[in-house]
């Protein structure tokens, strides 16, 4: 294939896989926003709504080892179909839920399903085997940024319809711009473990004894126990955020404006992270990231909280936010391969939506208990330092059996 050619399918893959991220995270990640008004239209409670939020976090992670799998074996596209169709179709019914179990339903079952099934574990995998492995840092990046400039354009967009046209309507509307990333999947549809033909690649094996042998992974556990702690972060600032700064006694605005900061400056902390891989060990970026975490919330909770200071504690927490999934996602690959990347990156993004579940939970029963957030920033900064330690043990070598069999 000509250079030109190969440089246009790059591109191209990276497009599709980053536009798509950018429209399923962006609706995903705005859901925050609705967490007040749904409380008032239902009158259930905000422990009852967070449980509804808490499960989608759950089962969007217990969907991404399966979704990965159908990928690994079908191809992505089909999965991606699925997936946005599943999520517009959630996000659009929620409105009519009034119920605890209906919210359940609809926002933790078939929206949740659906952003998973399209979500970072088969738009990573997909790109990584359609590029050469020296660009895959920084490929992973730039589809990770996709998902953070997602969130950056779509939060403000949400709060200014919120305002405009009330929240139902406004959630409506975002169900039918997530139909836009559909094309995507055409440009996908090819990545099945097939694809891996030619590349270096070991033999590929069964998707079960696949997960058999990462789990015997002392720096895959590892690997997963960290990202367990992201998931907690990353949750509870999606959904608890705009109460957050709520608390703090300011305008609604200010809310989403957050929200917004976390998406633009994430887009940064993913290109320069991708950038980073290419020079710099990933289980030291790792530690470095979730360091940085904790100091950022210890920093937050010992100021004035004004909007200024809300929009600088948003940006810093932005430029780590999913910049933990490239050197997550390159780990996975260095260790194993990329025949069933799919799969693999699926299981430890469970353990990251484990998390998430209790960041989600916990931030609701918490504030229901004491009327305040600060009990959960603790748990944060003790997670954080954790995370930042656990990840210092792990070597960055591939299996010597999938190594011989590259070589």
């Amino acid at each position: 294939m000509p250079e030109t050619a190969r440089r246009t399918a790059f591109w191209l893959v990276l497009l599709a896989a980053a536009g798509t991220f950018a429209l399923t995270m962006g609706s995903r990640q705005s859901m925050g926003l609705f967490l007040p008004a749904l409380n008032t239209s239902t009158g259930l409670g905000l422990g009852s709504i967070s449980l509804a939020f808490a499960f989608g976090q759950l089962w969007w992670g217990l969907t991404q080892p399966f979704a990965g799998a159908m990928a690994d074996r079908y191809g992505a596209g089909r999965v991606i179909v699925v997936g946005v169709v599943l999520l517009a179709l959630g996000t659009f019914i929620t409105p009519y839920m009034t119920s605890t179990p209906g919210l359940v339903f609809a926002i933790g079952v078939l929206a949740s399903a659906g952003s998973g099934m399209a979500g970072p574990a088969v738009l990573m995998s997909a790109s990584v085997r359609m590029i050469a492995p020296e660009r895959r840092g920084m490929a992973t990046g730039i589809v990770n940024a996709g998902g953070s400039f997602g969130q950056f354009a779509t939060a403000p967009i949400a709060a200014a319809l919120i305002v405009g046209m009330g929240w139902a309507s406004a959630m409506q509307v975002l169900a039918v711009m997530v139909l836009a990333c559909l094309p995507a999947a055409w440009v996908l549809r090819g990545t099945a473990v097939r694809a891996g033909a030619g590349t270096g690649a070991p033999p590929p094996v069964g998707a079960r004894a696949a997960v058999r042998e990462a789990l015997r992974h002392r720096g895959y556990l590892l690997l997963g126990a960290g990202f367990f702690v992201c998931g907690f972060h990353v949750a509870f600032l999606a959904v608890h955020l705009p109460g957050v700064v709520e608390a703090c006694g300011l305008p609604t605005q200010w809310g989403g404006w957050a929200l917004a900061m976390l998406g633009l400056f994430n887009i940064a902390g993913s290109l320069a992270v991708g950038w980073a891989m290419g020079r710099w060990r990933s289980k030291s970026l790792l530690s470095l990231i979730y360091a940085v975490r904790g100091l950022a919330v210890l920093a937050f909770l010992l100021a004035p909280k004004t909007g200024p200071v809300v929009l600088v504690f948003a940006a810093v927490m932005g430029l780590t936010y999913l910049s933990t999934v490239p050197p997550t996602a390159g780990l996975v690959a260095k260790f194993f391969g990329t025949a069933n990347m799919a799969t693999l990156f699926g299981v430890v993004m469970l353990t990251h939506q484990v998390g998430a579940f209790f960041g989600s939970w916990m931030g609701g029963k918490v504030f229901e208990a004491r009327g305040a957030y600060d009990w959960v920033w603790y748990v944060d900064i003790v997670l954080a330092v954790g995370a930042a330690l656990v990840h210092l043990p792990i070597r960055e070598a591939p299996l010597p059996r999938r190594a011989t069999a590259a070589a």
